[in-house]
């Protein structure tokens, strides 16, 4: 105590009292930590936050993709609240900087360039963000102390502005240099306007029971403006061998050694009768039988304790890979809702080219999750061969799978068979998979069993603190939405989630 109060004692006669002038304002700022980021880094930093969203574990487990083990509070729907803070205050606020910007670097990408893809990156956070809460701030939102406070937009009009920006975006981008700090393209603009363009597509797509005018109108210009044409135009962000930006599975499986998430049985009893190519990649087999074996999906605790792990079988060494890729928008789900599109009179091709598209779709899948580079590339079950977008993927076991009763296109019954083809094509990218089975009813499932007979989850609850911290607006938002009844809970229909 002695040491310290004459620290403190030679600190005042050293000048350094209340009023004193003698230090500069700045003694506190470090000379080495900049206070302001380029366009280029704001760029980079929003894109890494994509599969932060995109491995949210919730979706995967809603839609029975993956199941829980031993713990399954998720599986069984008792968490309710979650947390979209981290969106607004990271890549958001890093996005509206940029699009806020008074000066732009040309080094850095045409002006135009650089503004069209934080654009196309602020929508696809927003699309993501309003599917899973509803009506979200968004017209009043990133206003800093201007707004501690902002309203929630209806997900209609939110919906209706996303569209327009995507729309103007892929307009905006000329040929000019294209934009760095781009882990996406690589400052390839061709490739970021047919990003927007799908995305676009995607969004039409679940106008399909609310609007459905309006969604073939937007869907057939997003596509006549160009979007993915095969599997290196995916958008892909593609992890490195390294711990700073690995795969967020290879740290859970691997690094902390947390069997959590297994492959559900309600999966694997669909793909492996058919003999899907894809599911070797999706799942291990099951240590003391080789067969592939998912774990069943919501059980308690004390059920779940008595499945015998080495009889079900852990995610793929692949996907848990630290390098493994994680897939944001693909070719093969273009292809899928393109095919959707011809079924529904969206586009003129009717069932011929649905079952040209629905056949392509699969094979993109197959292709994009059965790669060559994983002949030799795995050592102690980590993938050492970094992603390759030209790799053309190995199609073994493709044409007889194809061949499968069920998995011919049947006119009858095409819109269910391209949703399951959705559901399986979309494993790891859970909250779009959610997205699709709310929109279109497939795959059925069950919710999880001994459950009270909760219902699966049809979105998901607001931040626990935003009662007290926005508490007008968000009691406001309870009640704009129909069918909530004023309830913040996981059963709440949103916008476009039309029975």
């Amino acid at each position: 105590m002695r040491t310290r109060f004459l620290i403190i004692a030679a600190f005042i006669a050293s000048g350094a009292a209340p009023g004193c002038k003698k230090f500069a304002a700045d003694i506190n700022v470090s000379p080495n930590s900049p206070t302001t980021a380029s366009n280029a880094q704001l760029l980079t930093s929003a894109i890494n936050y994509m599969p932060v969203v995109i491995e949210g574990i919730s979706g995967a487990l809603y839609t029975q993709q993956w199941a829980e083990k031993p713990y399954t509070d998720d599986s069984r729907y008792i968490s309710i609240n979650f947390d979209f803070y981290g969106i607004y205050a990271g890549p958001l606020e890093n996005l509206q900087t940029i699009l806020e910007s008074k000066t732009f670097n040309i080094n850095e990408g045409s002006k135009n360039n650089q503004l069209a893809a934080a654009r196309i990156l602020r929508a696809w956070f927003f699309w993501y963000m309003t599917d899973r809460w509803g009506d979200i701030p968004y017209s009043e939102a990133l206003k800093g102390n201007g707004n501690l406070a902002p309203k929630y937009d209806a997900q209609k009009d939110i919906y209706n502005d996303l569209l327009k920006e995507l729309a103007a975006a892929a307009a905006q981008i000329d040929d000019g240099t294209g934009v760095t700090g781009d882990l996406l393209y690589g400052g390839d603009m061709g490739k970021w306007k047919k990003f927007a363009n799908s995305i676009r597509a995607l969004m039409a797509l679940r106008l399909s029971k609310i609007d459905p005018d309006r969604g073939k109108t937007e869907f057939a210009a997003a596509v006549s403006g160009g979007v993915l044409s095969d599997n290196s135009d995916n958008a892909v962000f593609v992890h490195l061998a390294d711990p700073v930006n690995q795969n967020y599975w290879y740290y859970v499986a691997d690094v902390q050694n947390r069997q959590w998430y297994w492959i559900s049985k309600t999966l694997t009893d669909y793909m492996a009768p058919l003999q899907d190519p894809r599911l070797p990649v999706y799942a291990d087999p099951a240590p003391s039988t080789g067969a592939y074996a998912g774990v069943p999906y919501g059980l308690d605790g004390d059920s779940v304790a008595k499945v015998t792990t080495s009889k079900v079988s852990w995610m793929g060494k692949h996907v848990r890979a630290q390098n493994a890729p994680c897939y944001i928008v693909t070719y093969s789900e273009l292809l899928l809702a393109e095919a959707e599109a011809d079924k529904l009179g969206w586009l003129p091709g009717g069932d011929a080219d649905a079952a040209q598209k629905y056949q392509a779709a699969i094979e993109a899948s197959v292709r994009q999750w059965v790669r060559n580079s994983f002949k030799g590339g795995v050592v102690d079950d980590v993938e050492k061969t970094s992603y390759d977008p030209h790799d053309k993927g190995d199609t073994t076991g493709l044409g007889a799978y194809l061949a499968q009763p069920s998995v011919v296109y049947d006119p009858a019954n095409a819109l269910k068979q391209i949703a399951y083809q959705k559901w399986v094509h979309l494993y790891m990218n859970g909250y779009e998979a959610w997205a699709e089975w709310r929109r279109t009813g497939y795959p059925t499932l069950t919710p999880a069993p001994n459950n009270n007979n909760i219902p699966i989850p049809r979105r998901q609850g607001y931040p626990s603190s935003e009662p007290n911290i926005n508490s007008n607006n968000y009691k406001a938002a309870l009640q704009a939405q129909t069918g909530f009844g004023g309830r913040d809970d996981l059963n709440g229909r949103i916008w476009w989630d039309k029975p």
